[in-house]
């Protein structure tokens, strides 16, 4: 009896483990297809207007069926703010990298992420109208300039308060601005160093330069 009950035992205690490692890897799987399926989402939004995507097509592009996509964002508007999101964030992150009160460090960093995702940010803002998913993240990364032009730029702003502070913080967030960045680099073709610089020279009077 003893033996029988220390058998068991032990084929419980080798079971015991298994569990939490199927639900570990059922988790890591459904993250997986969530990130492919975001994946496929943010390819196909570079490529077309916004309201021609189909669910169809991302499933397709992302090797899953519609009703998984369906099922892990609630629809075609709810994918779409969920890619867009994560994109925003990856931006966040990109832009933090940028040092405080570093007027060339932050630009070199701002035009970079120009460079990378400039004409897509442009793409997204021209179909906001049409598109209140997007309008809604476009708000939010909007908030997000101005939030990183207060922080990084900070010692332009010293000495500001209520209408003067939003004035100036309004300029900066301005030359900035991703249409600036278009206007100099894609509509006059200034070259990445001469753009940087351009703004830098823009920006240098309100820090007290010339």
């Amino acid at each position: 009896m003893t033996l029988i009950y220390i058998r068991v035992s032990i084929r419980i205690m080798n079971m015991t483990p298994r569990r939490p490692y199927r639900m570990n890897a059922r988790a890591t799987a459904a993250a997986a297809t969530a990130e492919r399926i975001l994946d496929a989402t943010v390819k196909i939004f570079w490529e077309r207007p916004t309201d021609q995507i189909s669910l169809d097509d991302v499933a397709h592009r992302a090797g899953v069926s519609v009703q998984t996509v369906i099922r892990r964002f609630g629809g075609r508007e709810g994918l779409m703010t969920a890619a867009v999101a994560r994109e925003a964030e990856r931006v966040r992150q990109q832009r933090d990298s940028a040092p405080d009160d570093d007027l060339e460090g932050a630009i070199h960093v701002l035009v970079e992420h120009y460079e990378t995702l400039g004409n897509q940010v442009l793409k997204m803002l021209a179909e906001e109208e049409r598109i209140p998913a997007l309008r809604e993240v476009a708000e939010v990364g909007r908030r997000m300039h101005r939030e990183w032009c207060a922080r990084v730029f900070r010692s332009a702003l010293i000495g500001f308060s209520g209408n003067e502070h939003d004035r100036r913080l309004a300029q900066i967030a301005a030359i900035c601005d991703v249409y600036t960045w278009k206007v100099i680099r894609r509509d006059v073709g200034l070259s990445r160093s001469q753009t940087e610089l351009a703004l830098v020279e823009l920006l240098n009077p309100l820090f007290g330069g010339s």
